[in-house]
């Protein structure tokens, strides 16, 4: 109680980048902050604040400019020059927001930032405030572009792949996709190995991740990133720890489907395969036809969540609603996940996907499509070993025979057995490291303390 009252006096603002995947981890850690009486506003551009789902009334938002606060698109004449403009006009939107506050009696403290913006901690120093940086990927992924920042990772990639500190032996097809496609994603990788350009300067290295599952990664890191803390895993409390009553979303409440859990209500224990690629990938129509017949043709059980717009590519003959499927353009996935009927995950790999599976204790079948998902694949199948990987054919493609077997593999082989019993045990430690005197709660637990010695 005491604490809660000095921590008022304490005051951060979390700087997101305008993705969903960004947002919503540092919303979670948010939420946790102001559980324990710290001052949260959250902030993320103008443009993108149109998305942003309902939030916790004791959380004020406010946002800054990209220089595009009517979208990009047909204004921007590529992406170098939005991110040019976004890295200028992001810069000064931050300090007046931080001044603006400061003139309403909303002092900040602490910044908390995106590693998507380097320039954060810029901004921080220049206001007399602690920076914390908060890497929303894997420290595996992040280890990758680290090393890429520095030098000791080069372009283009060898056949005889990649050998980092503390890291397994990485192929082509395990690295982030930008890797693969150089030559026309340049401007990207770039950017993503910008987040490591000034890191040193931070105050604190906050990672969305739990010791336990990167241990040597972050007992390496840590000698050169000193103030590196992992406070993951960062999803609603109600399916982690509880600590946080009727915390059970993202603030994406307003969208319920009931349907989909009366559906999974009828159905058997542990005999649901749930298939979803998150926000952002687009499925080609080839690949989408073959996921349909695979699930079809696997006899099981299946809840694919799949937008509109895709839906309208599946074959003709394929249901929307049979006996044995459901398919839905969304439904609350860790209420999905959490459910008893289901049996395992089709994946893109999504790191909050995956943190979602891994904390539920649900196997995950990985068929990463972009960005990170390739490297948190990689963990999944063969380094955790809380999952299959399916593999793909000449064409990219995951054919509807391979699926099949994956999920046969998952549900009824000797590997499925031993994968179900490994994802077991990570959720049994992900538990543990945000529950009392866990790794993650001792480390959120000193960076709380040190805000309220400021």
């Amino acid at each position: 109680m005491e604490r809660k009252s000095i921590a008022k006096k304490v005051h951060c603002l979390v700087l997101a980048f305008p993705g969903q995947g960004h947002i919503n981890p540092m919303l979670q850690f948010s939420k946790l902050l102001q559980h324990e009486g710290v001052k949260i506003t959250l902030a993320t551009t103008t443009f993108y604040s149109k998305n942003m789902q309902k939030l916790p009334a004791s959380i004020t938002f406010e946002t800054i400019s990209d220089g595009f606060d009517n979208g990009r698109v047909g204004v921007a004449k590529s992406l170098k020059e939005y991110m040019d403009t976004f890295w200028q006009v992001g810069q000064q939107t931050l300090e007046e927001l931080i001044e603006k506050l400061g003139r309403k009696g909303n002092h900040v403290d602490c910044l908390i930032y995106d590693s998507f913006f380097p320039w954060g901690i810029d901004i921080a120093k220049k206001c007399g405030i602690v920076g914390a940086v908060f890497l929303t990927q894997t420290l595996a992924v992040s280890s990758i572009y680290y090393h890429f920042n520095i030098g000791k990772l080069q372009v283009p990639i060898t056949k005889h792949g990649v050998s980092l500190p503390q890291l397994p032996q990485l192929q082509l097809e395990d690295l982030p996709s930008f890797f693969c496609n150089y030559a026309e994603d340049s401007i990207i990788l770039d950017f993503l190995s910008a987040q490591f350009s000034d890191i040193y300067k931070a105050d604190w290295v906050l990672c969305n991740t739990l010791y336990e599952l990167e241990k040597e990664m972050i007992n390496w890191t840590m000698k050169i990133w000193p103030k590196l803390r992992t406070i993951g895993p960062s999803i609603p409390s109600m399916f982690i720890n509880k600590k946080i009553e009727n915390d059970e979303d993202y603030g994406d409440a307003q969208f319920t489907n009931e349907e989909c859990l009366k559906w999974l209500d009828d159905k058997p224990k542990v005999s649901v395969v749930y298939i979803s690629f998150g926000t952002m990938v687009a499925i080609s129509d080839e690949q989408l036809e073959e996921l349909a017949y695979g699930l079809k043709d696997s006899g099981s059980y299946f809840l694919w969540a799949i937008r509109d717009s895709e839906q309208t590519k599946l074959p003709k003959d394929f249901e929307l609603k049979s006996e044995k499927g459901l398919v839905v353009a969304w439904c609350s996935q860790l209420k999905i996940l959490a459910h008893e009927a289901i049996s395992c995950f089709v994946t893109h790999c999504g790191w909050n996907s995956s943190l979602e599976s891994l904390s539920l204790g649900v196997p995950m079948i990985a068929m990463p499509q972009w960005s990170d998902q390739y490297t948190n694949a990689k963990f999944i199948a063969d380094v955790w070993k809380i999952g299959i990987r399916a593999k793909v054919d000449e064409r990219k493609i995951v054919t509807r025979e391979v699926l099949k077997h994956c999920i046969w593999e998952i549900m009824d082989s000797d590997r499925g057995k031993e994968v179900k019993s490994n994802v077991f045990q990570w959720k049994t430690l992900a538990v543990g490291a945000v529950g009392e005197g866990g790794s993650s709660h001792k480390n959120i637990k000193e960076f709380m303390d040190a805000l309220f010695h400021l």
